[in-house]
């Protein structure tokens, strides 16, 4: 009995805990926002901005609350099942999924405003769509492009690529071909998380790999172009020698070093990347950004947006999408996108002049705003678990060599179809 009457207290304390939102001292609403900004820019960007919204809104306070995209997903879990999740929850829209079906997420639908609504295209909401509710906000959202030595490019003679005429996969394999020699490589694959940039960029080449059944159930095929992307990098690595085989256990930072020195001409990384090559570039160091190859296509590529979620438990819901709303006006939202090196959704943001110079490759990125597309994973039920358990080592394998594209293909199919189908029962 007594252990059972400690129990239940530690519960209620737990529970109290976690309610941080029922208000302050003084009788104030108090919302905790736990914000995945990370950069020194847009740390600073957020926490003014939630300073600004406490300084206008009195009665309604939010704490800024630092999480980790390192390890986002658990916490999340764990919070949730205890109740103790923040009220306002920035995210991933790939990783949404498993968290709206199991209702720890605000449908949004009947509370955000229209001027939001009609402001993020209807593609973007589409990433945050599960079932017939909206379970968070689109706000930034980040293209893969190559980050290229504009010397070697310039000395090697080869055609530079445009948004408006990019290379092909086949002609990439060519110029890296062209590239490498003397202990360089035309580029350098970082690819310790294969999955995300082997499905985004595969949409280019007509790639879709799950496939969503007239029951709603959904299948791993993998099909004519899904092969695409894969193969190139494979020839690259393993036929051409054109791409380092040492890279591919790395992550994009891990690369830069080795781009800066000569060693690599092209590195293939997320847009937000230019942030750290402004940074770290040596002195004298000619750097440009380009777009990632075209496929069948075109330079459609899949992206996971950041998203701003408010939690299930959250009693008010309607003074969190208040401040989601203030954050997310246009001009925030630039503040925001330049605190992150990243694009915004919203149309009004995007079309700010400040994310079309030239400098450090701005005009290139907005220039593929227009191609870009929900991930093929973004509602597949189970997806972590595929990606961890299945994809991810399947596709190190085969990218290291170790395995042929036939032995992908069945792991990708066989083995994951296993795995997606105990989420689908």
């Amino acid at each position: 009995m007594r252990t059972r009457i400690l129990a239940a207290a530690l519960a209620v304390v737990l529970l109290l805990a976690g309610c941080s939102s029922g208000g302050g001292d003084d009788g104030r609403i108090v919302l905790r926002f736990q914000s995945l900004a990370w950069q020194d820019e847009s740390v600073a960007a957020t926490r003014e901005l939630v300073e600004e919204w406490n300084a206008r809104h009195p009665d309604v306070r939010v704490e800024y609350v630092q999480g980790s995209w390192d390890s986002v997903h658990d916490q999340l879990l764990t919070s949730f099942e205890g109740g103790e999740a923040p009220d306002i929850v920035h995210d991933a829209a790939d990783d949404l999924a498993d968290f709206a079906y199991g209702g720890h997420l605000a449908d949004l639908t009947h509370l955000l405003p229209e001027r939001l609504r009609s402001d993020i295209p209807p593609g973007s909401w589409e990433t945050v769509t599960f079932g017939d509710g909206l379970y968070g906000v689109p706000f930034l959202q980040e293209p893969r492009v190559l980050v290229a030595d504009a010397n070697r490019l310039k000395e090697s003679g080869v055609r530079v690529p445009t948004p408006e005429h990019p290379w092909t996969w086949e002609e990439f394999r060519q110029v890296t071909k062209r590239l490498s020699g003397g202990g360089r490589y035309g580029v350098a694959w970082p690819l310790r998380d294969p999955v995300s940039a082997t499905l985004n960029l595969s949409l280019s080449a007509g790639g879709q790999l799950f496939h969503r059944g007239p029951d709603g159930k959904v299948t791993v095929r993998f099909e004519e172009g899904d092969e695409v992307v894969p193969r190139t990098v494979h020839e690259q690595v393993n036929t051409d020698r054109s791409a380092s085989p040492t890279t591919l256990g790395s992550g994009g930072s891990d690369t830069l070093p080795g781009l800066f020195a000569g060693k690599y001409a092209m590195v293939p990384l997320g847009f937000s990347y230019r942030q750290q090559i402004a940074q770290q570039a040596p002195e004298g160091f000619d750097w440009q950004v380009l777009p990632a190859p075209a496929g069948a296509d075109g330079l459609t590529q899949g992206v996971s947006p950041q998203t701003l979620s408010v939690a299930e438990d959250c009693p008010h819901k309607k003074e969190a999408v208040a401040f989601l709303d203030f954050l997310l006006q246009p001009e925030n939202t630039v503040r925001l996108a330049l605190g992150d090196w990243m694009l915004p959704t919203g149309r009004r943001a995007l079309a700010d002049p400040a994310l079309h110079t030239a400098e450090h490759g701005w005009a290139t990125g907005t220039a593929l705003a227009g191609h870009l597309r929900p991930a093929p994973a973004q509602t597949v039920r189970g997806y972590p678990e595929w990606k961890d358990k299945v994809a991810t080592p399947a596709l190190q394998e085969y990218y290291s060599g170790a395995i042929g594209l036939a032995e992908l293909r069945e792991r990708l199919e066989k083995d994951g179809n296993l795995v997606l189908a105990r989420y689908q029962r």
